[in-house]
């Protein structure tokens, strides 16, 4: 998105950029190469179209977010998986159970919201909304261009790469603020120079970039440009 280039929401692509290109991307491109890899491993993986909660009571468009829920065929419980969302659980959470669920990240639970859709809390606090009909990768070409275009999109105005370390901690890369935070706290520090961005991708994600992503000005919805 802040590199100017397209966002293909198809499995090839998305596994090739993901997986092969050792590139980041959000929940679309990396809950769906989850996806293909699920499958391919034999589960059966549903795609699942949710809203995220802006603040308290109000949630986001339509196909805001993607979450998948994961079943093996043989039998057995429903997963809610969700590798894309950011501060999420470190495990998968059991789909049906509507009781509290302990992960490193906090306390989950899946409730019933109206209109037979499902809420997902941490701590307490609903994150997203899910509408539980199976969806495919194409419904959420509309929302996807609408995040990577839209000055109202969180994507647009800021610039961030995430990831859980093997301790449990997360490295995340704000702009040009390196933040780690572990059991012990949190650590930043500001990157003075273009080499130390591209030297944190490289060091802390394996991504290697020629150069170093700003926060783009927004394509116009009327232009498309």
């Amino acid at each position: 998105m802040h590199l100017g280039e397209e966002i293909v929401l198809e499995e090839t692509p998305l596994v090739d950029k993901v997986v092969r290109a050792r590139r980041g991307g959000f929940c679309y491109e990396l809950n769906g190469a989850f996806a293909a890899l699920l499958t391919s491993l034999g589960w059966s993986v549903t795609l699942l179209a949710a809203r995220v909660f802006t603040e308290p009571g109000r949630v986001g468009p339509p196909y805001d977010h993607m979450a998948l829920r994961v079943e093996n065929p043989d039998g057995g419980e429903p997963w809610l998986a969700d590798v894309g969302f950011g501060d999420h659980s470190h495990h998968p959470l059991r789909f049906a159970d509507r009781a509290d669920q302990a992960d490193p990240r906090g306390t989950f639970r899946i409730v019933e919201a109206p209109e037979g859709d499902l809420d997902v809390l941490k701590d307490g606090e609903p994150q997203f909304r899910l509408d539980s009909r199976p969806r495919r990768l194409g419904d959420f070409e509309a929302t996807c261009w609408w995040h990577r275009t839209s000055p109202k999109s969180h994507f647009t105005r800021s610039l961030v790469c995430s990831r859980l370390t093997e301790d449990g901690g997360r490295i995340t890369l704000s702009g040009r603020n390196l933040v780690t935070t572990t059991e012990d706290g949190r650590r930043q520090e500001e990157l003075k120079t273009d080499d130390d961005v591209l030297s944190a991708y490289r060091s802390h994600f394996g991504i290697g970039l020629h150069h170093v992503p700003e926060v783009r000005e927004p394509l116009s919805p009327a232009s498309g440009r």
